[in-house]
């Protein structure tokens, strides 16, 4: 019998809050998280706009010991977990810790530490590098950290698929704890990549937007949509057992029903143009949960503001939805934030839990005109909109066509 998951904790720090509450709110307002790169000098780049995190004191959050050793991704994995793990009010002193776990994914992991130690290097050498390069590059150790500071001994594991990682991530962990493997979960994502090598990275693949306007940048689904806007943040969501957090009188934010899980196998950057693998990964989440696709009401899209993300998640919609697709409300909250890469699926499915605790849809800011050829949806544009809300789906397509959607729905006893 497979077994009910909830989400008892949330912890979230993005380009417009640093925590999960003030970022939740600033989505239902609409708010810019898009700004002119402060953190850095981007005299080099074309590019001078991202979705930065703002005014956060790692070294008081963390101290400045941990600060200097461990790359920005792993930092800012540490804040949004502390968060969720003092909001779930779970104290793993009282639990199995064989049986607590984490799943938390990364797209690029520690790029500034790379970048930096190459600079070091070329200037002193290579022996001269930081002992802490290696622990602060590799992509496992924003979930290695998080099981040592907490001594959780279950597995602790991070999914790499590009921008489907914390979606990966979350749905794994889903699927741990409706299995049996595990009672609790410590699940999301984290990216840092936002320094001036990842922009030209990205830059000249002709993914970002060179307009440095950050009120017409990221703009999804509009006809002017020309790349994305990258960002930067993290955000972790306790995923445990149902008869487990009733048991300690946890307060539950809604259930994680459903998981699909698909590979266009068509191109390394470019999304199969018949949309079938997106396609097939949300009619698979919808199944997983014992749904029909008239039963969702809201689906976050991936709606990266590019060209052929937009065209095509829009036809993968249509595809899995038929009739129901004009019906439904679809927004993207990256028209916010910015592109968050392999934390993105982790902040927008904190969008989509609190869509459906809440009866709130965030709108897509920005976009001003749709494309009439290829965006026909309701894209909830402008302002966020009250209404019902008891099933969401949050999209997530990455890089190497790898395609994840996660079910969520009211949670009702």
């Amino acid at each position: 019998m497979k077994r009910r998951v909830v989400i008892t904790g949330i912890g979230a720090i993005t380009p417009i809050g640093n925590d999960a509450k003030t970022t939740w709110e600033q989505a239902k307002a609409g708010a810019n998280g898009i700004d002119h790169i402060k953190t850095f000098s981007v005299d080099g780049n074309e590019v001078k706009i991202g979705g930065e995190i703002k005014d956060f004191d790692f070294d008081e959050a963390l101290g400045r010991k941990f600060v200097k050793r461990m790359d920005r991704f792993i930092q800012l994995a540490m804040v949004a977990t502390k968060e969720a793990i003092e909001d779930s009010k779970l104290d793993f002193n009282n639990e199995d810790r064989d049986r607590c776990g984490v799943y938390y994914g990364s797209g690029i992991g520690g790029l500034s530490t790379i970048a930096s130690e190459e600079d070091k290097a070329q200037e002193r050498g290579y022996d001269r590098l930081s002992p802490f390069f290696i622990p602060g590059a590799i992509i496992n150790m924003a979930a290695g950290q998080i099981a040592i500071d907490y001594g959780l001994n279950g597995i602790a594991t991070s999914a790499v698929t590009a921008c489907a990682s914390a979606s990966n991530s979350i749905g794994d962990a889903f699927r741990a704890i409706r299995d049996g493997y595990l009672d609790i979960v410590v699940s999301g994502g984290a990216e840092g990549s936002l320094i001036p090598l990842g922009l030209g990275g990205f830059n000249v693949m002709q993914a970002l937007n060179k307009s440095n306007d950050p009120s017409y940048a990221s703009i999804p689904f509009d006809k002017n949509r020309s790349g994305f806007v990258m960002g930067e943040g993290a955000a972790t969501l306790i995923l445990e057992e149902y008869e487990h957090a009733r048991k300690r009188g946890a307060t539950i934010y809604g259930e994680i029903a459903g998981y699909g899980a698909t590979c266009d196998a068509y191109h390394i950057t470019g999304p199969d143009p018949e949309a079938a693998g997106a396609m097939k990964c949300m009619l698979m989440a919808i199944d997983d949960a014992g749904l029909q696709p008239e039963d969702v009401d809201y689906i976050n899209a991936h709606g990266t503001s590019t060209p052929l993300n937009d065209k095509t998640e829009t036809l993968a919609i249509k595809r899995a939805f038929g009739d129901h697709a004009y019906k439904l409300n679809v927004s993207s909250t990256k028209s916010m934030t910015g592109h968050l890469l392999g934390a993105s699926g982790a902040v927008e499915a904190l969008f989509s839990l609190l869509a459906v605790r809440d009866d709130v849809v965030p709108p897509t800011i920005n976009s001003k005109e749709l494309d009439p050829d290829e965006c026909d949806l309701n894209y909830t544009l402008g302002h966020g909109i009250t209404k019902e809300v008891d099933v969401a789906i949050s999209n997530s397509l990455g890089f190497g066509g790898h395609n994840a959607t996660l079910l969520f729905k009211k949670f009702r006893g």
